[in-house]
């Protein structure tokens, strides 16, 4: 299985549990040196076999290479984890073309390249799961971040196309869409924007990255064989 942008965070926390089951698992990001590094940390944790591979989503050459060299190293690919993702905040009228334009390449363009990519080979061996790392933002949208909530809710629409797309081949695509989730960026904010962040949310805490991981798990498995082109939130009641 592959996940994209896995150096760190909730992309990293999705490797380590797929691999905390077992699996075979392709660590890609960007970054050669830290997704180097983090495979190698969840091999010797938890002595799955992991590959680490650095690539761009936004270059069709390199999502191919990421299907190639997986089936190379496992003779499969299962599951597919479009998790890569930029931001770029700012409001509407301060906001820069290439801002926008950069969040759209590697949220949206990123996955559509992946499963592109994937598609072949899954749809030849009539099974596969890919599950695209959306966002409850992408559902609601929110001030100061439209490009990344049109990435978001673009990347929502093209689950339910690709799921339509796959179905009779029993490839099945659905989505996560995380709440606010603990992060360096979130523990770093001040403790009046935490408690104001808190109230708004039902269950009164930040997620983690393991929550968003079960949700994975749990759509990549064998107990959502009848689930396809379904938003799965994990968000604490903020949007429903």
């Amino acid at each position: 299985m592959i996940v994209t942008g896995a150096q760190r965070g909730i992309g990293y926390d999705i490797a380590g549990a797929f691999a905390a089951e077992g699996a075979n698992v392709v660590l890609a990001d960007v970054n050669a040196d830290g997704v180097k590094a983090a495979a190698e940390t969840l091999a010797k944790e938890t002595g799955a076999r992991t590959l680490a591979l650095a690539a761009d989503v936004t270059k069709y050459p390199d999502c191919e290479r990421l299907i190639e060299e997986t089936i190379k190293a496992f003779e499969k690919l299962d599951v597919l984890v479009n998790n890569a993702g930029i931001t770029r905040d700012n409001l509407v009228l301060r906001m820069k073309e290439e801002d926008f334009q950069a969040v759209m390449d590697v949220n949206l363009k990123g996955s559509f390249l992946m499963a592109k990519a994937a598609a072949r080979s899954m749809l030849r061996a009539r099974s596969g799961r890919i599950v695209n790392i959306a966002s409850v933002v992408g559902q609601s949208g929110n001030a100061g971040q439209s490009n990344y909530s049109a990435s978001k809710a673009g990347l929502i629409g093209l689950t339910k196309s690709l799921a339509r797309e796959f179905a009779s081949r029993q490839v099945l695509v659905n989505a996560v869409a995380p709440g606010y989730i603990r992060t360096a960026m979130t523990d770093g904010l001040k403790e009046e924007a935490k408690a104001n962040l808190l109230e708004m949310i039902p269950l009164e805490r930040l997620g983690s990255g393991a929550d968003v991981a079960k949700a994975v798990l749990f759509l990549a498995g064998e107990d959502s064989s009848y689930i396809t082109g379904q938003v799965l939130a994990v968000n604490g009641g903020i949007y429903m």
